[in-house]
């Protein structure tokens, strides 16, 4: 899992990130909300924070005004809000704002990571409550575990349904090798192995070849997307 960290104290950044590394999970941090806002709006392109943690009181743009920019922008990251101001009316205005939990400083460590692997598995299980993906005349079944292309019936192996099924998952978007490494083969770190490559290109050969058009795209430097040209 992959969290954005929007916090003005470096030594409450760092306590926060070093926690949730250890936990297995990998952090970016921001220290003002200009760059927090700049890094979720390009990350979103690439589907990559799983969870916001922000900070309400952030130098050149307040995390209240952060979360409500993301919002107009369709963006539904979870995000926690992780702030003094404890009355009860701060907390009603950052909900209502769009946040999807609130917890108060100072905090126990083992109650923010709850909290934010509670938000993870939630939207997870929201993405994933359809049980049929379906992309121009692909058709990927959850539940049966089978994929038809142009109503023929594509034989895959079990790491090649997974891939299948988070690159439609993420349709038209660009999912990096990271991405690819810590959702499909959960891989906090690079191994330097070749797997992705020999994947793509297997996948490419069943759902790709002899079809009227192609659907997985190599984004050269970036990684790959699956779109249908419909």
């Amino acid at each position: 899992m992959k969290i954005l960290i929007v916090e003005d104290e470096p030594t409450v950044a760092q306590f926060i990130s070093q926690g949730l590394v250890q936990a297995g999970h990998v952090c970016e941090t921001a220290n003002d909300g200009e760059t927090g806002l700049k890094l979720a709006l390009d990350a979103d392109k690439l589907g990559i924070y799983d969870v916001i943690i922000l900070d309400r009181m952030l130098p050149k743009m307040d995390g209240l005004e952060v979360l409500q920019k993301l919002r107009e922008a369709n963006i539904a990251t979870p995000t926690l809000f992780l702030s003094a101001k404890n009355k009860v009316e701060d907390k009603v205005t950052g909900l209502r704002a769009g946040a999807d939990d609130y917890l108060t400083k100072p905090f126990a460590f083992e109650e923010l990571l709850a909290r934010v692997e509670i938000l993870a598995s939630r939207a997870a299980s929201s993405s994933s409550s359809n049980t049929e993906l379906t992309l121009g005349d692909l058709k990927l079944d959850l539940i049966n575990r089978r994929v038809l292309r142009d109503g023929q019936e594509i034989d895959l192996q079990s790491k090649e349904f997974k891939l299948l099924e988070y690159l439609m998952l993420n349709e038209d978007k660009i999912v990096t090798r990271t991405m690819l490494l810590e959702k499909v083969w959960e891989y906090n770190f690079d191994p330097q192995t070749n797997v992705i490559d020999v994947h793509i290109s297997r996948l490419r050969n069943k759902i790709d070849k002899g079809f009227a058009y192609p659907m997985i795209e190599t984004i050269r430097g970036a990684g790959y997307k699956i779109s249908s040209r419909n």
